[in-house]
């Protein structure tokens, strides 16, 4: 059994993995979708980061592959329809890193507030800037949270901790914590914020949406972080606002276009600037997040392959398989039409299969029904299942 992960994969995940009877090929860089193709003979899991794109041709071109791992929260990356539709799982970490993206963001939030990007360098120009000048304590400002899931929800604890009032705006109906507060419109942070810190997903809906009529509407001297996805903002209308200086300070870790191998040229038309933090997509690179994605999406890989399951799958229906301690198991992923189920049911009772257990589930166009038999399943009827114009795939362990 073969796997490829690319992007430094953390090596618990590779321990993870061999400890399952994997043969691992590691590699740190990320692959172009020729280089990706030309990698996959007879991998049968992929596990990728930020970097390395998953497209149609490329899954089309791996027969041999179950299952990718986004070790990391976003899944844009991958064409989940092409993925979907070959009966590809894809599993990602939407939780394992969120502390560490909060602390990031909380210590951009004083280095800011504190004009420390600028002074430090000035000392390191060999200038003695001792002035208050444009520095302020966090205690008592207003952040706004724009994006109210599992990261801003912390980051709204921890910001409420410090003496921070904290309002957020979110498309979801999500409960708030603490003292924070829901606002009406986007516009309406906008107003009120001393600080605006955006943690949307990467949705193709979102590209573009933080623009140069927010930059306006956002409180004059306010801060500005992106720790989301580089493309939702436009860094152009951002430089014009901070130059102006309308925008008092910023910090973004993320961007539209990223270098794709350690140590390449970054261009971008923030640099340069004054009180502007520019960190090179690392929200997510603790030691602790990286081993924490590394043991959670491999556990993740190791399931759908080897057990079964989909649980926290982002494209296939969710299926929590028991341990298989005796026993065989059947799992059939098909076509989500009327009578599948009963017909694969008729099969096996008409050959006398002894079935114990029996699990289904439905997401969009797809089911999936994973079946535990005290006897291997009779050969006939698996025959007739994986001749069966609804199947996309049948697997027994």
């Amino acid at each position: 059994m073969k796997a490829l992960f690319l992007e430094n994969i953390h090596p618990t995940a590779v321990e993870v993995l061999e400890g399952r009877g994997y043969d691992v090929d590691l590699r740190s860089g990320a692959l172009s979708e020729s280089e990706l193709i030309d990698s996959l003979d007879g991998v049968s899991l992929l596990g990728i980061r930020s970097n390395t794109t998953v497209t149609a041709r490329v899954l089309e071109s791996a027969p041999d592959l179950l299952a990718i791992g986004c070790f990391c929260i976003g899944t844009n990356q991958v064409d989940l329809t092409a993925a979907s539709a070959r009966g590809v799982g894809v599993f990602n970490a939407p939780y394992s890193n969120t502390r560490s993206v909060v602390e990031l963001v909380i210590g951009e939030i004083i280095a800011l507030a504190r004009r420390l990007p600028e002074k430090t360098l000035r000392m390191h120009d060999g200038v003695w800037d001792k002035s208050a000048r444009g520095s302020h304590e966090v205690r008592g400002r207003t952040l706004g949270i724009v994006g109210y899931g599992n990261i801003g929800t912390q980051l709204s604890t921890l910001a409420e901790a410090m003496g921070m009032r904290v309002v957020f705006f979110d498309t979801a109906d999500r409960p708030a914590h603490g003292n924070a507060r829901r606002m009406r419109s986007l516009d309406e942070l906008l107003e009120i914020s001393d600080v605006v810190t955006l943690h949307v997903d990467g949705r193709p809906g979102n590209a573009g949406f933080f623009g140069a009529r927010e930059f306006a509407l956002m409180k004059p001297r306010a801060m500005f972080i992106n720790a989301s996805r580089g493309m939702v903002v436009d860094n152009e209308s951002l430089r014009d606002h901070l130059v102006s200086g309308h925008i008092a300070g910023a910090a973004l870790d993320v961007f539209p276009v990223e270098p794709k191998v350690q140590g390449d040229t970054f261009e971008s038309v923030l640099r340069g600037l004054d009180n502007v933090i520019l960190t090179p997509h690392i929200g997510g690179s603790t030691q602790e997040a990286q081993a924490e994605i590394g043991w959670f999406v491999a556990g993740k890989l190791t399931g759908f392959a080897l057990e079964g399951s989909t649980a926290l799958s982002v494209n296939l229906p969710a299926v929590v398989t028991p341990a298989l301690n005796e026993g065989h198991r059947l799992g059939f992923l098909h076509h989500n039409v009327p009578g599948v189920l009963a017909g694969f049911n008729a099969l096996f009772a008409a050959d006398g299969d002894n079935v114990v257990g029996q699990q289904l589930s439905t997401r969009d166009a797809l089911g999936y029904v994973v079946t535990d038999a005290s006897a291997p399943l009779s050969g006939h009827a698996m025959e007739e299942l994986f001749a069966s114009e609804h199947c996309l795939w049948a697997r027994t362990w």
